[in-house]
């Protein structure tokens, strides 16, 4: 049995308002902590029970024993308390925080599992009512409509019979896959079984190995992974100045492959230029032979070309001036015939207007 736990509590002074709040305060925690002590000191008290019910009924000497011991611890307890160090209530109030996190981290397991279980259920139930619909969607459809259509023949009968006979064919199909599958899962609960066995088996048998063999061989392991650790350091930085060189290559190679794009370019443009000054010398070349031939033409006119003597040319310019007068002479005779012309056509129009007044005036003498 466990020792009576006593806690001081001390009064609170109402002299100011300030103490009786820190004296409310501390009574608070004074409760709370008393029904800590007494959670723990009702929970010992059913462990205790819990083998006393349940184990072997002592003697009658025992039991006497076990009287005048409580009797002792009795009058003990009578004669003076027994107070908690503060150790003593840490490691209580550490014991039931434990305590009170393993019932939590139980309840939530058993949750889980209820909800677990519920879920399962849940869609257990959503997938039967998803098969009814399917089943009442298809007899509706199937056999309904059937019979609506043709009321009291033989057919319909027939039809339902023979799809109540195929969804009894279909369920024995779905129950023998599932007695399938149900021996299949038990043979693999037999084998995890049997290997979980050997397993323990196993592990009994390596209990029974020198353990101080194994320390050596755990330290040379642990040697042998120290230099792979430090070969792995070395490797590393290896792998970090290859990347390094690696990063500064590709920067050489970006930059030649950025050059490399700006010649191709340059070297398009360069072809378009040479091949648009190679049409251009073409045409030019071509202009030079035709201006060389006309130059060749006009030198050969000019080296066959022989002066007139001077009174030819005296000649030639008095008949041209000859000529000028001439036509001149007979642009004034033109001018003088227009006008003539001009002249006999006013004439003219005068004279056709006098014989049409005439005309008009002949009918009507002759009709008087």
């Amino acid at each position: 049995m466990h020792k009576p736990v006593v806690v001081q509590r001390t009064a609170p002074s109402s002299c100011s308002p300030s103490l009786s709040s820190l004296s409310s305060h501390a009574n608070s925690m004074l409760k709370l902590e008393t029904e800590m002590f007494e959670k723990y000191f009702n929970r010992m008290e059913t462990k205790e029970a819990a083998p006393e019910k349940h184990g072997s009924s002592p003697d009658l000497g025992q039991v006497q024993h076990t009287r005048g011991r409580r009797k002792s611890k009795s009058r003990l307890t009578a004669d003076r308390l027994i107070c908690l160090t503060v150790e003593q209530k840490c490691d209580l109030a550490q014991r039931e925080l434990e305590e009170t996190k393993e019932d939590i981290r139980q309840m939530k397991e058993n949750s889980e599992r209820k909800l677990q279980n519920y879920m399962a259920i849940l869609e257990e139930a959503d997938i039967r009512m998803a098969d009814i619909r399917r089943a009442m969607v298809d007899f509706d459809k199937d056999i309904v409509r059937a019979i609506t259509k043709k009321k009291g023949s033989v057919i319909a009968s027939e039809k339902v019979l023979r799809y109540m006979e195929d969804k009894i064919r279909s369920r024995d199909v779905q129950k023998e896959k599932i007695r399938l599958k149900n021996d299949s899962l038990k043979a693999q609960k037999k084998k995890l079984q049997l290997q979980l066995k050997q397993k323990e088996e196993l592990g009994e048998a390596l209990h029974e190995v020198d353990f101080q063999q194994l320390k050596i061989e755990n330290a040379q392991f642990l040697e042998k992974i120290d230099e792979r650790n430090q070969d792995l350091l070395q490797l590393k930085l290896t792998v970090g100045s290859a990347l390094q060189i690696l990063n500064f290559y590709k920067k050489k190679l970006q930059n030649a492959t950025a050059m490399a794009t700006l010649l191709v370019k340059d070297h398009a443009q360069r072809k378009e230029s040479l091949e648009k000054i190679v049409r251009e010398t073409t045409i030019a070349e071509e202009e030079r032979k035709a201006a060389e031939a006309l130059n060749k033409q006009l030198r050969r006119q000019l080296a066959e070309y022989r002066v007139p003597p001077v009174l030819n040319y005296v000649h030639e310019k008095m008949a041209v001036h000859g000529l000028e007068n001439t036509i001149k002479i007979w642009e004034r005779k033109v001018e003088i015939a227009q006008m003539a012309l001009q002249s006999y056509r006013s004439i003219w129009r005068k004279a056709g207007l006098a014989s049409r007044q005439l005309q008009a005036l002949l009918p009507e003498q002759s009709i008087h």
